[in-house]
């Protein structure tokens, strides 16, 4: 999936940051010193992964298209760069894989800065904060505030496999029933179906998913139980590279980007008839 980020007034905002900032937005070719930097800039292409079933940072169109917050700063990103934009469609279970294997040149998939993913890859950011949240059909899980009200052998709890959720919920929930779907949709199958009382994943996807399935009687749970702040995964042992989206990120905090991005994906979620 190959495009250029249309229409372009939030690349030349970054531009005009950047400009500002006594930086040129558009890195230059460091051979030997940033050779991921260098392979993107000499293939003239951005090869970014996501799983896209993680409404609303990234999902998948009736089209096959990946549309999403995610996304799009993956597309302002490349225009930075002056380069194509190859979003590459990949199980979240797959995507550090991937990564480390040299497919994909960064992540961007609603991916939660974690100690053990740092030992995999380099993370920038944070560019979104979240924390989990609960999708259900029981009332008296709707209120819950901490994941220590989870842990009762009466409940049965599904997430999706490798992601943090899985360990929240084998950390905060040791006396539940734990299960573990392939994807988001498995997940909120099972609990639209009774497999499970609730669906641990992140908060703003509980919130979508409430949304697209309230018909079936699902919920979302009013407050995040934790906190997690959302980055993108680079291959380690290329600082330039590094440097050069700390200050892309940056440059978008301070033009309110990231803002518009937020309001555009996480308000009324009008996009929802595009999703299969």
């Amino acid at each position: 999936m190959k495009f250029r980020y249309q229409p372009i007034a939030m690349a030349m905002i970054l531009v005009l940051v950047l400009g500002c900032a006594g930086m040129s937005p558009t890195p230059t070719r460091a051979s030997g010193t940033s050779p991921v930097l260098d392979r993107i800039l000499s293939r003239g292409e951005l090869r970014v992964g996501m799983s896209g079933d993680m409404p609303p940072l990234n999902m998948t169109t009736k089209e096959d298209k990946l549309i999403g917050l995610d996304a799009d700063l993956a597309a302002i990103i490349a225009d930075a760069m002056n380069v194509n934009l190859s979003l590459q469609s990949i199980p979240f279970a797959e995507l550090l894989p991937a990564l480390e294997a040299g497919r994909i040149d960064m992540i961007i998939a609603n991916m939660t800065i974690t100690p053990e993913r740092n030992l995999k890859a380099v993370f920038v950011g944070p560019y979104v904060v979240s924390g989990k949240g609960l999708l259900t059909k029981r009332s008296t899980l709707v209120t819950v505030e901490r994941v220590e009200a989870l842990n009762s052998p009466e409940f049965t709890f599904v997430t999706l496999a490798g992601s943090t959720s899985e360990l929240v919920a084998r950390k905060g929930a040791s006396q539940a029933t734990r299960l573990t779907a392939a994807n988001q949709e498995q997940a909120e199958q099972l609990v639209i179906d009774g497999g499970a009382d609730a669906l641990i994943a992140d908060f703003p996807i509980c919130v979508v998913a409430a949304y697209r399935h309230r018909d079936a009687g699902l919920v979302a749970a009013n407050t995040p139980i934790t906190y997690e702040p959302i980055g993108i995964a680079i291959p380690r042992g290329d600082p330039h590279l590094v440097n050069w989206l700390e200050n892309v990120l940056d440059g978008l905090g301070k033009a309110g980007v990231m803002k518009v991005l937020k309001k555009k994906w996480f308000g009324e979620p009008k996009w929802v008839d595009q999703l299969k």
